[in-house]
């Protein structure tokens, strides 16, 4: 049973995933600073609050001819998209919206990101930015269709769009024992659509950081938030959709709740630290070759338990 907070659930919703961005955010600068030899873990965590006041006082860049409005409308947009997704990822027995059609308003959110990172490159109105905008489209064509099968999956063993009803169709099981295809293939996919190691191509460094190139100051605070947040969110909608949401024993749900997801991005963070860039041929190859016929044959084998427990 999930309810519906409304706008006191809206209100908290943004500090609750800056918090676990920024968290995540410092434990991948702990991974950055051991795989580079040091062994200051808590200089290295601080580094995040360092950056974040140095780009709030950096001058912006400006560059010629640049489409500013969409331009800066990029890193809102993707912020916005973030927020937006987790409206309907319960917290506990609480969330922001229950609506009937959850899963497609998560995806739906997700897609705002297309067009938010294409914007950052087109409105920058420099070559490497934009290389780094049509990479990220290209990346989007190789993981929204698993992506999409692995959402799919999930609602199809519950028989609903409602994450509510996903949460409690896994009473007794939880999804990821029987779809461990699909959850797997959602977590590569959630890596990709945040453009997170290994699939950062869309930034590599031989465009010069690609869609990041020209971005300085707030703009590139702003942009690069919504990127964790993202991150975040994917991770949060993982856990009701196959981890059973807040069931638990001892603890209460929000709580489960959160020590899931704080587990789901830590191996996330993990796993981009220990895995190079992924070319964006080879990922396309990847994905149309293997991730989407298995996620196919995942969907397939649910839909056959489903029907024959239906009777």
């Amino acid at each position: 049973m999930v309810e519906a907070t409304g706008w006191a659930g809206a209100l908290l919703l943004p500090p609750i995933l800056a918090t676990l961005a920024f968290s995540a955010a410092a434990f991948d600068a702990v991974l950055a600073a051991r795989a580079a030899g040091s062994t200051a873990s808590r200089s290295a965590a601080l580094d995040v609050p360092r950056t974040v006041a140095g780009l709030l006082v950096q001058q912006r860049r400006r560059t010629r001819a640049a489409d500013t409005l969409l331009w800066r409308a990029a890193g809102i947009a993707l912020l916005s998209a973030a927020v937006l997704a987790s409206l309907v990822t319960p917290l506990g027995r609480w969330a922001v919206g229950d609506l009937s059609v959850g899963v497609v308003w998560f995806n739906a959110m997700e897609v705002v990101a297309w067009a938010a990172v294409w914007l950052a490159g087109w409105g920058a109105n420099s070559a490497p930015a934009l290389v780094g905008g049509y990479r990220f489209l290209a990346q989007g064509l190789a993981y929204e269709l698993p992506h999409m099968f692995a959402l799919t999956t999930a609602a199809l063993g519950a028989g609903s769009l409602r994450v509510a009803d996903i949460v409690g169709a896994q009473q007794n099981l939880w999804f990821v024992v029987w779809m461990p295809v699909a959850f797997v293939v959602f977590l590569v996919s959630v890596l990709a659509m945040a453009f997170f190691r290994p699939f950062d191509h869309p930034l590599g460094r031989d465009t010069s950081g690609g869609v990041l190139a020209e971005l300085s100051g707030v703009d590139r605070l702003v942009f690069v938030s919504g990127r964790w947040l993202l991150l975040v969110s994917g991770a949060a909608m993982s856990v009701p959709l196959f981890l059973g949401g807040g069931q638990g024993p001892v603890l209460p749900g929000w709580l489960w709740t959160l020590v899931k997801t704080v587990a789901v991005l830590a191996v996330l963070v993990f796993v981009g630290r220990r895995v190079p860039t992924i070319r964006m041929d080879r990922f396309e190859e990847l994905s149309w070759l293997v991730l989407v016929p298995l996620t196919l044959a995942q969907a397939l084998a649910v839909a056959v338990v489903v029907l024959v427990e239906g009777g």
